[in-house]
């Protein structure tokens, strides 16, 4: 079994390979029931935010991680991946400025930038 830390590590890597923009990691241990976790970054296309997203559905799936659920992925404008303690968002950096989840969340003070 793959732990939390793990996993998220292996997301990192994913998107870092696939070159995602802006990441940010947002702790949300203690401050939300959704997750402990998200991880978003942006691409400015959505032919790579597809890729980012198939990446890492990949590379987790070859570590025996598989996603609850994942949305989005037909319109490439925002993907949500949701691994359980950990969602990660991918945006259109269009989107991304639109939606600003960084916002809603600034209160969590433990938001980390790759």
């Amino acid at each position: 079994m793959v732990e939390n830390k793990e996993q998220n590590a292996l997301i990192i890597e994913a998107i870092e390979d696939r070159n995602g923009d802006d990441t940010q990691i947002i702790d949300l241990d203690g401050i939300s029931i959704i997750a402990d976790t998200f991880i978003i970054t942006s691409a400015n296309n959505e032919r790579k935010v597809n890729a980012i997203a198939e990446h890492i559905d990949e590379k987790l799936s070859e570590n025996g991680i598989e996603p609850i659920g994942i949305e989005g992925k037909n319109n490439g404008r925002w993907i949500l991946m949701d691994y359980g303690d950990t969602v990660v968002h991918i945006f259109h950096e269009e989107d991304r400025a639109f939606y600003n989840l960084e916002r809603l969340w600034k209160e969590s003070n433990n938001i980390k930038t790759l």
